[in-house]
């Protein structure tokens, strides 16, 4: 997505930053992916009955604050 982000734009700066984005989303989606069923597993809730709505919503939410807080901090 960088690479059509440079080729849609030329401009290196919003390429980096949509990559440094889906890179932490990546990140941040293996670790609730790893750490939201352990938890709910803890309290005793069975982990497929929420875990894919907590995870989405944890992935949507840093998704979209790493993009913007990049984008705010770097290009602006």
């Amino acid at each position: 997505m960088a690479v059509v982000a440079f080729a849609w734009f030329r401009e290196p700066g919003i390429s980096l930053v949509i990559a440094a984005a889906m890179v932490l989303n990546l990140l941040a989606a293996a670790l609730a992916g790893v750490a939201v069923p352990l938890v709910l597993e803890r309290f005793g809730i069975d982990p497929a009955l929420s875990g894919a709505v907590i995870l989405t919503t944890v992935t949507d939410a840093i998704g979209f604050l790493s993009f913007l807080g990049l984008a705010s901090a770097f290009l602006l």
